[in-house]
């Protein structure tokens, strides 16, 4: 199964308001936080307040923060207010036939995705916030990451074949 980037995008923004606690959010530090435009963060912001994770407040010192506890929202529920959780495999059913029941390949990857899901659901966003928190503090005290990501800032000049190019 492959996630849109609108589902890590959903996740990223959940995790960020459970580390935020009961302090409001605003979507434009969202968006820097998180590397992801506005218009993006507003768009999930707006689906998951409509799925119940979110409570947004109006207005200047408005913002966004969790609707319910973080131990208490599934990710497997995240991903099916997000992703397109139904199969339907076009021309699966036999062609003859005039009902409408399912061809057997759309059972089948009905029950593999019911399956993935259920993986989800087993997780919640408390333990995502916890291990994105622990690898942060991991990240500060650790000098060889320091180390690692000097290194990949470092860029060489572009060659002359990459400049003519752009």
């Amino acid at each position: 199964m492959r996630l849109t980037k609108q589902t890590g995008h959903a996740i990223r923004i959940l995790i960020d308001c459970a580390e935020a606690g009961d302090r409001l959010v605003k979507v434009a530090e969202i968006s820097s936080r998180l590397d992801v435009t506005k218009q993006n963060v507003f768009k999930i912001v707006h689906i998951l307040s409509h799925a119940g994770f979110l409570a947004p407040v109006r207005g200047p010192s408005g913002g966004v923060k969790l609707a319910l506890p973080a131990a208490d929202i599934k990710i497997g529920d995240v991903v099916r207010a997000v992703e397109v959780t139904h199969v339907q495999v076009e021309g699966a059913s036999t062609p003859r036939s005039k009902d409408k029941s399912p061809g057997p390949i759309n059972v089948l990857l009905d029950d593999a995705l019911a399956a993935f899901i259920s993986v989800l659901d087993q997780h919640t966003l408390a333990d995502l916030a916890a291990d994105s928190s622990r690898q942060v503090r991991l990240g500060a005290e650790d000098p060889a990451s320091s180390r690692s990501s000097s290194r990949e800032t470092s860029r060489k000049p572009a060659t002359r074949a990459t400049r003519r190019a752009r």
